[in-house]
C-alpha cells in the first residue's frame, strides 16, 4: 500500500522561504493523477493550499497563497515538491499531501486518501 510522507517543514522568518517534498513510499502515485498539499493550523479546518495533475501540465493554488507557493512534481523520483516563498505568520500550519480521488472536487480533503503524516511549517514575525 502507498504511503505518503511529507518532509521538509521548520521554523523561518517572515519572508524566508521553504520547500516541502511529498514522497510516494512502497509505489508509485499510480493511478490517482492529481496530488494536493493541504495545511492545518491549530483550532482550524484543513484547507487547500495547492494541487497538480499527474504531468504537471495544471496546477492549483488556493488564493492566500498564489503568487507566493509553487508546486511541481517529479515521477521519475516519485515526489511531488510545494516551494514557499515570502512565508507569512499566516502559513503557519502542519502541511499535509494526498492523493486525490479522480472526478472529485479537489479543494476538499474528503476527496483525498492516502494522507501523510504532516511536517509542521512555522512563519514567525
Amino acid at each position: 500500500q502507498v504511503q505518503l510522507v511529507e518532509s521538509g517543514g521548520g521554523l523561518v522568518q517572515a519572508g524566508g522561504s521553504l520547500r516541502l517534498s511529498c514522497a510516494a513510499s512502497g509505489g508509485t502515485f499510480g493511478v490517482y493523477n492529481i496530488v494536493g498539499w493541504f495545511r492545518q493550523a491549530p483550532g482550524n479546518e484543513r484547507e487547500f493550499v495547492a494541487a497538480i495533475t499527474w504531468n504537471g501540465a495544471s496546477t492549483y493554488y488556493a488564493d492566500s497563497v498564489k503568487g507566493r507557493f509553487t508546486i511541481s512534481r517529479d515521477n521519475a523520483k516519485n515526489t511531488v515538491y510545494l516551494q514557499m516563498n515570502s512565508l507569512k505568520p499566516e502559513d503557519t500550519a502542519v502541511y499535509y499531501c494526498a492523493r486525490h480521488r479522480p472526478g472529485l472536487s479537489i479543494v476538499v480533503p474528503s476527496n483525498y486518501v492516502s494522507w501523510g503524516q504532516g511536517t509542521q511549517v512555522t512563519a514567525s514575525s
